[in-house]
């Protein structure tokens, strides 16, 4: 029985770059797209990620005394401080593959399923700043897968260049 593999996975495999030189360009601008749908998955799942943490963050700096407001009141000010006066970049599709989409068992799926918003208030301090530990790794864990699918599509694109400007080279010779 064939196992089917996380496109994560494939793009991360050094299968997925060896021989660019090799392929057709209609196959190199289809790797980076699937580069590109990945990467922007990715830094979705990490702005959710934020969002817990500065929510959780909150919380500890309110029961410090660091903080007087409670969550609620903070709320609009907690989630709006990743915001940029432009909005969003457009990047991220409101759609994502179910081999990214968290509904497994991988850590950043086990992490954004977590309830722990819903019971915030009456959980321990103990107990948020092991949830917030359990963050802080995932968040590191998701970054780097990341950063890989960025270099990954950096070569994929680098190949798509250097073509083009082959081409145009090639064209220049021609008219010679």
């Amino acid at each position: 029985m064939t196992q089917q593999r996380r496109r994560l996975d494939i793009i991360l495999d050094d299968d997925f770059i060896d021989n660019l030189q090799s392929l057709e360009l209609g196959e190199l601008r289809d790797r980076r797209q699937v580069a590109a749908d990945v990467e922007s998955e990715l830094s979705y799942y990490r702005r959710l990620l934020h969002g817990r943490m500065d929510l959780l963050n909150f919380e500890l700096a309110r029961r410090s005394g660091e903080e007087t407001r409670s969550l609620i009141e903070a709320l609009p000010q907690i989630l709006g401080a990743g915001e940029t006066a432009g909005g969003q970049s457009g990047r991220v599709r409101g759609e994502f593959d179910a081999d990214l989409a968290g509904q497994g068992s991988r850590p950043v799926d086990v992490v954004l399923q977590d309830d722990f918003l819903t019971r915030i208030s009456d959980m321990e301090v103990s107990e948020l700043e092991e949830i917030q530990e359990i963050l802080t790794e995932t968040e590191t864990s998701v970054s780097d897968q990341r950063r890989a699918v960025q270099r990954v599509f950096d070569t994929v694109q680098e190949e798509i260049t250097r073509r083009y400007r082959q081409s145009v080279v090639d064209e220049i010779d021609d008219e010679d």
